[in-house]
């Protein structure tokens, strides 16, 4: 018996996800993940310049394990900062090398900001959403930005 394609107007039955199928909330995704690496670090690199310029910017910890000079922590961020903006600008460029930065360079961040939280609990969380965020688009994305 042959097949025949159904009528007009009546609904076909949805097909399966292939291979080469993309998430559409990825791939608009990898657009804004680019756009919140360049801000990321832009605010990280703010967060480094208080911590250079003033050591009692931030709340002082007496026995944290992480205990670092504000200041150090002031350079930590600054240097990480610039570095994710310049990787956020080559993924909103479309270069390819910008992905796999991006998804290092933001759970780098993530562990900074992590060891980060008790000096400023609310920047920290705002930055580890804004890196989760951007793990997840460059990870599931699969065509490039263009």
């Amino acid at each position: 018996m042959a097949q025949t394609a159904p009528p007009p107007g009546t609904p076909s039955s949805p097909t399966p996800p292939r291979a080469g199928d993309e998430n559409p909330w990825a791939s608009g995704g990898v657009m804004f993940a680019g756009v919140l690496l360049l801000v990321d670090g832009v605010l990280d690199a703010i967060k480094g310049i208080a911590g250079i310029a003033s050591d009692d910017v931030y709340a002082r910890i007496n026995d944290y394990v992480f205990k670092f000079n504000v200041t150090a922590w002031g350079w930590i961020h600054l240097i990480l900062g610039i570095v994710i903006a310049i990787v956020g600008w080559g993924i909103l460029k479309g270069s390819a090398w910008a992905r796999g930065a991006g998804v290092g360079l933001a759970a780098l961040n993530m562990i900074a900001n992590f060891m980060w939280l008790p000096y400023q609990p609310v920047w920290a969380v705002v930055s580890l959403a804004i890196d989760t965020f951007v793990i997840w688009a460059l990870c599931t994305a699969r065509k490039p930005v263009v």
